[in-house]
């Protein structure tokens, strides 16, 4: 099933930790040593809902000011903290899934923007949410890869392994990706502040 099917059969529990995710992953790391995970409170509010709102409004005041990432990074934080602003208080199928889409299409830019070759044209992005080709390099397959795995580990767990189980294993998966994409940021960042970079 494509990444826009999974989206579209998701129940509010899988609409709001995927689209979570997608956010934690993206967050650039900070630099002047706050909280490196300061969207882990929202998780146990994926699971049914249990104040979410107010959940939610905590991780928002936690937030440093938009843009206090690494160098190169404060576009791609205040783009994350806004679709966080935006995320619905109300824990419905309907306007998590119009939340969980736009997170998704934000983490596919965000990879494809630090990825080699760049990828960031809309929609060509769409299509490969749709199942069709990708045209873009290794951090956009794994973030496409990751982001089908997070919602197909959500529907499993529902159904088998028990929500617990299938949270754990998408925080685990998300983690994962945030590594990944922090190391690139990460690198990125020491070649602009070396001398003679542009």
């Amino acid at each position: 099933m494509s990444l826009l099917g999974l989206i579209a059969d998701a129940d509010e529990r899988g609409l709001a930790a995927s689209g979570l995710a997608c956010l934690d992953r993206c967050l650039p790391p900070p630099e002047d040593g706050s909280d490196p995970e300061p969207l882990r409170p929202l998780w146990a509010g994926c699971e049914t809902g249990a104040e979410w709102a107010t959940r939610l409004d905590a991780v928002l005041a936690g937030l440093g000011p938009a843009g206090s990432g690494a160098p190169g990074t404060g576009d791609t934080t205040t783009r994350v903290v806004a679709l966080l602003h935006d995320a619905p208080r109300n824990f419905e199928a309907a306007p998590l899934r119009a939340w969980a889409d736009a997170c998704s299409l934000l983490a596919l830019d965000v990879h494809g923007r630090f990825d080699f070759p760049s990828a960031t044209d809309p929609d060509a992005l769409n299509r490969c949410r749709e199942g069709g080709p990708v045209y873009g390099g290794p951090l956009l397959v794994g973030e496409l890869r990751r982001q089908a795995e997070i919602l197909e580990t959500l529907s499993e767990g529902t159904e088998t392994t028990g929500g617990a189980t299938g949270l754990r294993r998408v925080m685990d998966l998300s983690v994962e990706g945030r590594r990944v994409l922090r190391a690139v940021m990460s690198r990125r960042a020491r070649g602009r502040t070396r001398p003679g970079a542009p």
